[in-house]
């Protein structure tokens, strides 16, 4: 018999996202929401071959409020006794234009904040209060990135968004574990992989982003990992059975 699991990615029309989407629903008892700023016709044909619950919300995390509000109407009206487990994956995200702050311009920053820390902030809020008392297993796997962690010039709003998405993991967990919620939190690192954002870095300009030769060197040297193969190592993390005794992680932990 199927385990009935119940998945929400946002960011699923493309990259990693996406290729945790087609992995997911290639998986017996699963039901996905994906949550884009556009709806895949593919991904929706998988679905239907595959005879897996599909549904996808075309929804800009720049306005995350009402995506939130969204989410937990939507939860709100499923049985939670019907799954055995439920996960929430903040993966969108984005890196803006490469610039030095200094030079950047106020209203792609606050996009970029937005979509990158305060969406999945007000959606994990809205998944944990909205699943509270739901049977299974309740699960946040926040995609952060080496650059929470390392800074990087020019990349202010994209390391200050991973920075604030490990942290905020952490006083989640903290929360769960002392006040009985009793959900796992990961903000989880998934290595370098070769997306539309890696071809951001490669074409920025020289004397706007300085470790530009860097990304350069990585594609040259083959060390990107592709989507497909990330995904699978995220989502083997997601299953791992110590999930969340670490709040801040990277896949590529032992």
């Amino acid at each position: 018999m199927n385990s009935p699991q119940l998945t929400i990615i946002t960011g699923a029309s493309r990259g990693l996202g996406r290729a945790m989407a087609e992995q997911l629903l290639a998986r017996p008892g699963q039901r996905l929401l994906c949550i884009s700023r556009r709806a895949d016709n593919a991904l929706a044909a998988r679905a239907r071959k595959a005879g897996v619950e599909l549904e996808q919300w075309q929804q800009d995390l720049a306005d995350p409020v009402p995506a939130a509000t969204r989410l937990a109407a939507w939860l709100q009206g499923l049985d939670g006794q019907a799954f055995d487990g439920v996960a929430l994956i903040n993966n969108a995200g984005t890196v803006g234009r490469i610039m030095p702050l200094s030079q950047a311009v106020a209203a792609e920053l606050s996009q970029a904040l937005r979509v990158g820390l305060e969406a999945p902030l007000l959606l994990t809020s809205a998944f944990l209060a909205a699943t509270r008392g739901w049977r299974g297993e309740r699960k946040v796997l926040n995609i952060s990135s080496g650059l929470g962690r390392n800074a990087m010039a020019s990349q202010a709003p994209y390391c200050a968004a991973k920075a604030g998405m490990d942290h905020f993991s952490r006083a989640v967990a903290l929360e769960e574990e002392a006040l009985g919620g009793g959900a796992k939190i990961v903000s989880l690192a998934p290595g370098v992989i070769d997306t539309d954002m890696q071809v951001q870095l490669r074409g920025a300009e020289v004397d706007m982003f300085p470790d530009r030769a860097r990304f350069e060197r990585l594609k040259a040297q083959g060390q990107l990992d592709t989507p497909e193969s990330a995904a699978a190592k995220v989502l083997a993390y997601l299953a791992r059975p110590d999930f969340g005794d670490n709040p801040v992680a990277d896949v590529r932990d032992a």
